[in-house]
């Protein structure tokens, strides 16, 4: 069996690199994000899923109602698929958190969270382990890093280690995993966070091993560093 895990719709706020980290903030998807859906019709089985997972997100929620149809498989809501916890920078453009995770690093939880990033990536990676539990074919809708860290993961040099920053991930474009490889993937990157822990504890807390290089990805976004200006129309988001 295979589970198609995908990346909700654009919404207004995504549009404007907004971050949004709050399951209670009534954020849907814009048209651009509603008409998009048509692209995942064309590469998702749909008449054959037997279960849907999504987060608590309306987003995701919303994208999820939308691909279901009539009849459809089950739906499941499961907060291991939730957004990142931004905490004080929740409805801030996205470079300002980013900003603050070149100083911190990955493991530090930012002012007001309940997680930090890789404790978030953490996370989300044990909820799509679980999607193993439901019957397939499966569609999980999710969030941009997620997605993201799925891509890197699968087309990632042997030797290079988890960055802090992601390439983007685009809209409602599905990665389809089979249900044999879908384990040694998440097994890999949970070893990846493992090893980061180690390596924040060896280091006493210095996080210099996690900054960006320059001409690097930001996390779910496009080319580019957070010295750029906020004025470049690549900016990124969540």
């Amino acid at each position: 069996m295979t589970t198609y895990i995908l990346r909700h719709g654009q919404t207004n706020y995504s549009k404007r690199y907004l971050v949004n980290g709050d399951p209670t903030k009534h954020i849907h998807l814009n048209e651009e994000g509603r008409q998009s859906l048509g692209r995942a019709w064309t590469t998702l089985p749909l008449h054959s899923v037997e279960t849907w997972l999504t987060s608590e997100f309306p987003r995701a929620r919303q994208t999820t109602s939308l691909l279901m149809g009539v009849p459809a498989g089950s739906l499941i809501s499961d907060a291991r698929l939730n957004e990142l916890d931004y905490g004080e920078f929740e409805g801030s453009p996205f470079l300002e958190y980013a900003v603050w995770l070149d100083s911190h690093g990955a493991g530090q939880q930012p002012p007001g969270a309940r997680e930090s990033q890789r404790e978030g990536i953490r996370r989300m990676l044990t909820g799509v382990l679980a999607a193993l539990e439901y019957p397939g074919p499966r569609v999980l809708v999710g969030h941009g890093l997620l997605v993201s860290v799925l891509l890197w993961q699968r087309n990632r040099p042997s030797s290079e280690p988890m960055p802090l920053f992601f390439p983007e991930a685009p809209y409602v474009d599905p990665v389809a995993i089979e249900d044999d490889e879908l384990p040694l993937l998440i097994t890999a990157l949970l070893g990846d966070l493992d090893t980061d822990v180690h390596h924040e504890r060896a280091a006493g807390g210095d996080a210099a091993v996690l900054r960006i290089s320059e001409g690097s990805s930001v996390a779910t976004v496009d080319s580019v560093s957070p010295t750029h200006s906020l004025d470049k129309k690549d900016l990124p988001h969540a």
